[in-house]
């Protein structure tokens, strides 16, 4: 069975300094999201959003795992998006008005369809509230 760890392969992107600052371009990459509102560390919204990205992300990851690929690989880690509509809420810390974009990057030999039955045997088996404001998107931060 291969075994592929891309955080590692891709550590120039996911394992930063924490003594120097670097600009990167992150490329495009496909990755399961969920959109919300709200502070981080109270929100239901955000609770259910990160529970519905990993179910789904694990699923997918063992469905792999299992399929004629026997690829066993490293999800990756979560990753977020933060906005608000008024800017000033980061510098008081108003949390509560804070949007977000939650996301986890998906591998490319990890099919649309393989994903898709993940969801759906995520939606059957566990009944999550936020699996269906799940999508698979690809995003680009670019620099």
């Amino acid at each position: 069975m291969k075994k592929i760890d891309l955080k590692n392969e891709l550590k120039h992107l996911y394992l930063a300094s924490a003594k120097q600052v670097e600009q990167v371009e992150m490329p495009a990459f496909r990755y399961l999201m969920i959109d919300g509102v709200g502070d981080p560390n109270t929100s239901t919204e955000y609770a259910q959003a990160v529970e519905a990205l990993f179910s789904v992300a694990y699923t997918a990851k063992f469905m792999v795992k299992k399929s004629t690929l026997e690829i066993d690989y490293a999800v990756m880690p979560l990753e977020g998006l933060w906005w608000a509509d008024d800017m000033s809420a980061f510098e008081s810390n108003n949390k509560a008005n804070w949007k977000w974009t939650m996301m986890i990057m998906q591998p490319g030999f990890v099919t649309d369809e393989a994903v898709m039955a993940a969801i759906s045997e995520v939606r059957t088996k566990k009944k999550l509230p936020a699996i269906d404001k799940l999508r698979l998107e690809k995003f680009s931060e670019g620099l």
